[in-house]
């Protein structure tokens, strides 16, 4: 596999890579790549909805310099912004062994072992995709799209303290879901440095049976 690091890149500039690199993938001309990136402060609606979940207006949005974007991945509202580890993976699952289902599970599996990393232990919670530290502290959400069975979006880790900007919100649409992050949970700062290489790492490993296909 491809690992792309994009730094921190505008939410609409990663869709179009992510779209292009897609039609790459899908015709044969690229490997399975993953990009790693931040994103500025931008709030994404899902395929199930999420604008009822939206707490201000787009004008106040506008004021505080947050885009609102409308996404083709599935689930409801989320947030993203610098601190946050973005990871999209463009991969064909078509012949991957337990389709949807076990590329979820193991994107899950790469996260809750990164946060194992700095000691901060997570789980999965039946019928919410993502990754929880308990049944209420959310610390990271996914959403996928899918075409001509090659994926495109992904999940979003909090990894710094802040994670403000999900007060303007309700989590994922998920009443009494509150945010946190590997630095909140862990007690000190984690670098997005450090969160990229040990997920690079548990990625890698999770996904062994395509990561050199």
């Amino acid at each position: 596999m491809r690992v792309i690091d994009l730094g921190t890149i505008p939410y609409d500039e990663a869709v179009e890579l992510q779209l292009e690199t897609l039609r790459a993938v899908t015709e044969g001309k690229e490997e399975n790549t993953l990009f790693l990136l931040e994103h500025p402060k931008v709030i994404t609606l899902g395929r199930q909805g999420g604008a009822e979940n939206l707490h201000v207006d787009e004008a106040f949005l506008a004021s505080q310099g947050i885009t609102l974007a409308q996404t083709a991945r599935g689930g409801n509202i989320t947030c993203h912004f610098p601190g946050q580890l973005v990871a999209y993976p463009i991969w064909r699952v078509e012949k991957r062994p337990g389709g949807m289902r076990k590329f979820f599970h193991d994107m899950e599996e790469a996260v809750i072992r990164t946060c194992a990393h700095f000691g901060v232990d997570t789980r999965r919670r039946e019928g919410h995709p993502g990754v929880w530290v308990d049944e209420s502290r959310k610390i990271c959400s996914m959403g996928i799209g899918v075409k001509r069975w090659v994926t495109y979006h992904g999940l979003a880790l909090n990894v710094g303290p802040d994670v403000s900007l999900f007060e303007l919100i309700t989590l994922c649409g998920i009443q009494g879901a509150v945010p946190t992050s590997i630095s909140k949970e862990a007690g000190r700062d984690i670098t997005i440095k450090e969160a990229k290489d040990v997920f690079t790492r548990e990625f890698g490993k999770a996904f062994a049976d395509t990561a050199l296909a």
